[in-house]
């Protein structure tokens, strides 16, 4: 009979294998059976304050909304007028677009950039009712709002509303990247080739979309900041094809960052973890909802308001003239 190395016939060295597996099983078990008793504990624990005022935290309303999702239809509106945060001109006498403008995330920066002095365009697809809104709230803090509704998967589009937005304002400083398409699927097989499509064409061609256009009406002292997110750090198992496009959003940052320096253009992106926005009660099921943002480091999801002063630290050549090619995480924790 063959013997290994140590003289032992195969068969008991496979045992010997097997028993040693089985103890390093064992040993792995046991840690992660006390791993998920800290998790369950952890699940129980309270949500976590640490602003000026409380936000809502779970349960979030079981709500599901026909997409694209408009905010004014949510049952628990966003925050996103930043009551306690004081404009001191950090933009004053520039001009910015924000794609995706008209709710969420996109409305919070148009506001707070309004309030630092910028004046600003809302891009946005069809959302009319919460655009008008998103443009109330802009000329509220005394500066002008232009709207331009449109997909920015459409190259021609972006080119001729980002013209027509440097001849209005007579300049153009900021573009903010926002846009996006999302849709959970449990299995890859779940993803059509028209659903990946539509995916790839808003969350990234979008984005080289608007910067191709943008970057004709930019000069030095300008920036662009995409929206990325904490799925494109570290995956989600049912956000296949919208975590690659974020992936693919931060790397397309710090290219672009690296191919503008020269020009003295600034390029960068914000990576948010679960924020309170049409965009997932139009993805998940009302179900789902309800538990949307509790498994975040805080233990619930952020407001937009919460995120919004990380773009204006980003934009403004008086806070961030030396950040350039930088994913800046507001995950609430190191793993959102």
């Amino acid at each position: 009979m063959a013997t290994t190395a140590k003289g032992k016939a195969p068969h008991k060295a496979a045992a010997t294998a097997v028993r040693r597996q089985r103890t390093l099983q064992k040993q792995a078990d046991a840690k992660a059976g006390k791993r998920a008793s800290k998790s369950a504990a952890k699940k129980k624990k309270k949500p976590v304050q640490a602003g000026i005022r409380r936000q809502p935290a779970n349960p979030m309303p079981a709500q599901h909304l026909p997409k694209p999702g408009n905010e004014h239809d949510l049952e628990l509106q966003p925050r996103f007028l930043a009551p306690d945060y004081a404009g001191s001109g950090k933009l004053e006498g520039m001009a910015a677009i924000v794609t995706g403008g008209d709710s969420g995330i996109g409305r919070a920066v148009a506001v707070l950039f309004a309030r630092e002095g910028a004046d600003v365009a809302v891009f946005y697809l069809d959302e009319h009712a919460d655009a008008k809104e998103t443009k109330r709230c802009v000329e509220a803090e005394g500066r002008r709002c232009v709207l331009h509704a449109g997909d920015v998967g459409d190259a021609k589009f972006c080119d001729g509303a980002v013209r027509k937005v440097a001849r209005a304002f007579g300049r153009l400083d900021v573009l903010v990247n926002n846009a996006a398409f999302q849709l959970h699927a449990k299995d890859i097989a779940d993803i059509t080739d028209a659903r990946l499509q539509e995916t790839l064409r808003t969350n990234i061609g979008g984005y080289f979309n608007m910067a191709r256009a943008a970057l004709a009406h930019m000069g030095e002292g300008a920036s662009i900041i995409n929206t990325g997110s904490e799925t494109g750090i570290f995956g989600n198992p049912h956000l296949l094809d919208y975590s690659a496009t974020k992936g693919a959003i931060h790397a397309f940052t710090l290219s672009l960052a690296a191919n503008l320096l020269e020009r003295g253009i600034r390029v960068n992106a914000v990576a948010p973890g679960p924020v309170w926005t049409p965009l997932n009660p139009a993805d998940k099921s009302a179900g789902d909802v309800v538990d949307f943002g509790k498994d975040s480091d805080m233990g619930r999801p952020a407001q937009p308001e919460e995120i919004s002063p990380a773009y204006v630290f980003l934009a403004s050549p008086i806070t961030a003239s030396y950040v350039n090619g930088v994913v800046l995480p507001v995950m609430g924790g190191p793993r959102g």
